[in-house]
């Protein structure tokens, strides 16, 4: 291994560095394989700090030449950065570096796409552009002048000047090394501008390589959107002159912050009606406002250590779902969401790989951004705001805001500003970023008919996890509403603060015993370990007002009915195929709402039920029971299904908004079952006059499902060949209906495909992440999959440690499944771990999953 002994950071080891840095100026001479890059930093010793070491992080760079206040020095330089003898007063370091982009494959500094050089900084990545302090409390301006034979050199802030070759950019905002960005090619722009609530002219501009302009229009308006809203809701004006994005095929993550630079995984940006469906629309707008909301909430106020991380990203991540259930529909956004945390977040908090949302400590901070960290986050961030009320919560975010501009922050000053607010010890609530672990409870109800009071009692319980043997009691916000024997609503939302191990509340005044509607709108991430009877699932199905929990009310029955499905030879629950018909039926619904409740629990997420209840799950088992459901469900609503695909056809020209994607999108569930009966007769009549991708990809998949479409699957790959992000739909689109005893095979047979290729995320992601969600394929009983995954995942670590470590995850659950399974994935994972030279990124993975 590169480092056999990778070091571990702890949170409570946090010093300050020992200097400030007053000012950067960076030069970048480009080169495809020779980049100098020359620096010239102001420091000033650090009046807060005690140790004054001066230590520059650098990884693979070479040093040229090395002065401070114009003397030559030398420095003394390791595989990790440099130490040097300095003044004791403020100096100017000044140093010269060469770098190699074209051949920095693990897409970290700067590095090369398809012949355009971009950055990626966060979280460590400066470090191999030069030598700097590279930790996010260390906070300067930037000037930075682009030499180059390119056309187009960005970088943050506003642009100074250019000329023949060169380029110079200014941000006069204080950042981190990991905000820096840059970006120069041969590059083309769809420009826009904006005029903030003060009336300041924002230029826009989203830059892409020449054949992608007509991609761009509908990020822009989205960048408007949330500009515009950012500035409704939450009072945060833009501060620059000028905002760029930029569309990168070879990037690590979906998109990245950097002040006044955004740079963005084309996946994330680009789209039109004819490439993109209305999932990438969505998924697009989403991730735009994520990355706007950052300047903010994560550039302007930044984190003071990468311990901190979710503070910027729980709470940006909290303000995107926000944006989205605004500008489109509250249950859809809410629900999708919550079933995102159940199949990303719970198991990675029940598992091997289980860590606070803020951790301890850490070998590879890349390893961090998780499920956990974002999501698990933003929904405690989505607590804290439910339990002290929208005036509060905004009023304290001001605060925030306020008291923090240009600091590098921590959890401790986010919960001060909410206890200054509202006078609230919030020291128990602060639990939820120490303490791992999905909390579960459990409740029970007692009526006194005399005293006409209804009594919920629940009980919380948190299981050990690796490194946290005890559990606390969390402070848990419990949304209840009561409904009547006859479907009304006798208590509205209520919510309820539990805060000890074991807490009762009482409700008194009700003419009749109540059905409790616990837990609404998913008051709070935990697991509710609540047996109701297939009448009482029905019951709510039929008449709760919450959507949520309406929603998951039919989630318990098909739950209960695959369970059923799978221990034996049961039938499908009649309750639960009743109440999907009447649900389908109901036109005042969202049709969205409605393809959400047609939709079946994943096949992962019956495995993590069967081993909860002390059973071992057969992945096979369990993909036969869901094929079993999907036909009779589309049996039983034969006559249905083709009067609701009439019903939600579009005729009018394409537009992503969410009615028009509504509509699909049931159609496209209705398409699903469809395809099960009729042959896929239907999906080849919409594939042939499909006017959009959505239409296109969807009958696509309804011909694979019916298992036909050999002919559409060539056609569309002859059609698609040279657009690279539909090609990406192609490829994972054929591991995802794979058949288990296929899946690997199918998967390896398009890594031999002449458009795979290892060094490009998103492609490496269409095919192996594919095979991992194809629950019963990658882990068929052959252990096939899980040796597929770990040949291609050793091939990439050498090129790639970042997205090789996260793709590692897959393995997590692996202990969940008997003996013979077992043996084939840690026989993969120990396979991984003994190759030479793993990256730490990798190795830190691997063990943790080994060690458990």
């Amino acid at each position: 291994m590169k480092d056999a002994s990778p070091q571990t950071i702890y949170l409570k080891d946090y010093t300050p560095f020992g200097f400030t840095v007053e000012s950067v100026d960076l030069t970048f001479r480009l080169a495809p394989h020779a980049t100098r890059v020359l620096s010239k930093i102001r420091f000033a010793p650090n009046p807060v700090a005690s140790d004054r070491t001066f230590f520059l992080h650098g990884e693979e760079l070479t040093l040229i030449s090395a002065r401070i206040d114009g003397t030559e020095v030398t420095p003394e330089v390791t595989d990790k950065g440099l130490t040097c003898a300095v003044p004791e007063g403020a100096f100017t370091w000044e140093a010269e570096v060469e770098i190699d982009p074209a051949n920095n494959t693990a897409l970290e500094g700067l590095y090369m796409s398809s012949g355009m050089y971009c950055t990626q900084c966060e979280a460590e990545g400066f470090r191999k552009i030069t030598f700097y302090p590279d930790r996010p409390d260390v906070m300067s301006v930037f000037t930075v002048r682009i030499e180059g034979d390119v056309p187009v050199m960005l970088s943050n802030g506003n642009k100074q000047g250019q000329g023949e070759g060169w380029a110079e950019w200014h941000d006069p905002w204080p950042k981190p090394a990991y905000l820096f960005a840059l970006v120069a090619g041969d590059l083309v722009n769809h420009p826009d501008r904006f005029i903030t609530k003060s009336g300041r002219e924002v230029e826009l501009n989203i830059w892409v390589r020449k054949g992608d302009l007509h991609k761009c229009a509908f990020g822009m308006e989205a960048l408007k959107k949330s500009m515009t809203w950012d500035e409704e809701v939450y009072g945060r004006e833009y501060d620059l002159d000028i905002f760029n994005i930029v569309a990168v095929d070879d990037f690590n993550m979906g998109a990245m912050e950097n002040k006044g630079l955004n740079i963005f995984n084309s996946s994330a940006v680009l789209a039109s009606p004819e490439t993109a469906t209305d999932m990438n629309f969505e998924r697009i707008e989403a991730i735009i406002a994520h990355e706007y909301f950052h300047n903010w909430t994560g550039n302007r106020i930044t984190c003071r250590d990468w311990f901190q991380l979710c503070l910027k990203e729980g709470l940006t991540v909290f303000r995107d779902a926000q944006f989205t259930s605004d500008v489109r529909s509250a249950p859809v956004k809410r629900i999708g969401d919550v079933m995102d945390l159940r199949a990303r977040q719970f198991p990675e908090d029940n598992g091997p790989l289980s860590h606070p949302v803020r951790p301890e400590s850490f070998q590879e901070i890349n390893n961090f951004y998780t499920a956990t960290v974002y999501e698990k986050g933003a929904e405690v961030i989505g607590m804290l705001k439910r339990l002290v009320g929208d005036e509060a919560y905004y009023k304290a975010v001001d605060l925030y805001f306020e008291r923090h501009d240009g600091d590098a922050a921590t959890i401790e000053d986010w919960l001060k500003v909410f206890e200054e607010t509202t006078g609230r010890d919030l020291s128990q609530f602060k639990r939820w970023y120490s303490q791992s672990g999905t909390p579960r409870l459990t409740v029970e109800e007692a009526w006194d008919e005399g005293g006409g009071t209804y009594t919920l009692t629940f009980r919380q319980e948190t299981r050990p996890t690796p490194g946290q043997a005890e559990k606390l009691p969390q402070v848990i916000p419990i949304a209840v509403g009561l409904l009547g024997p006859n479907g009304d609503e006798v208590r509205p939302t209520e919510v309820l603060e539990m805060t000890e191990a074991e807490q009762s509340f009482r409700f008194e005044g009700l003419a009749a015993r109540p059905a409790p509607s616990i837990l609404r709108d998913f008051s709070a991430p935990v697991i509710l370990d609540r047996s109701l009877t297939s009448a009482e699932n029905a019951f709510l199905l039929a008449h709760d007002t919450d959507p949520f929990n309406r929603w998951e009310a039919g989630r318990n029955l098909a739950r209960a009915t695959l369970l059923d499905m799978v221990e034996g030879d049961a039938q499908p629950d009649a309750d639960y195929l009743d109440g999907i018909t009447a649900v389908l039926r109901d036109r005042a619904l969202d049709p969205a709402l409605r393809a959400q409740m047609l939709a079946l629990p994943s096949q992962s997420e019956i495995a993590q039920q069967l081993h909860d209840r002390g059973q071992t799950p057969d992945p096979e088992a369990i993909y036969a029971a869901h094929e079993a459901l999907k036909l009779r469900m589309a049996e039983h609503l034969q006559d249905l299904l083709p009067v609701l695909y009439a019903e939600n056809q579009v005729d009018a020209p394409y537009s992503p908004d969410a009615e028009q994607a509504g509509n699909r999108e049931l159609a496209m569930a209705v398409l699903g079952l469809l395809s099960r009966i009729d042959g896929g007769a239907q999906a080849a009549r919409q594939y042939d006059s499909a006017d959009n991708m959505t239409l296109q990809l969807s009958a696509l998949s309804g011909l694979l499902i019916a298992g036909k479409g050999e002919a559409q699957l060539q056609a569309f790959h002859d059609q698609w060949q040279d657009d690279r992000l539909v090609m990406d739909k192609w490829f994972g689109l054929q591991v995802a209906h794979a058949a288990p005893a296929q899946a690997a095979e199918v998967a390896q047979r398009l890594t031999e495909h002449p458009a795979f290729t290892l060094t490009n995320p998103n492609r490496f992601r269409a095919v192996m992440g594919a095979l991992g969600m194809n629950h019963a394929g990658f882990h068929h009983a052959s252990g096939k999959g899980y040796a597929l995954m770990a040949d291609k995942l050793i091939a990439l670590d050498a090129k790639n440690p970042q997205t090789t470590a996260r793709m590692c995850a897959l393995f997590q659950t692996w202990r969940r499944y008997d003996a013979a399974h077992q043996a084939h994935a840690k026989a993969a994972l120990e396979r991984i771990a003994a190759t030479p030279d793993l990256s730490r990124d990798t190795t830190e993975m691997v063990t943790r999953m080994l060690a458990v």
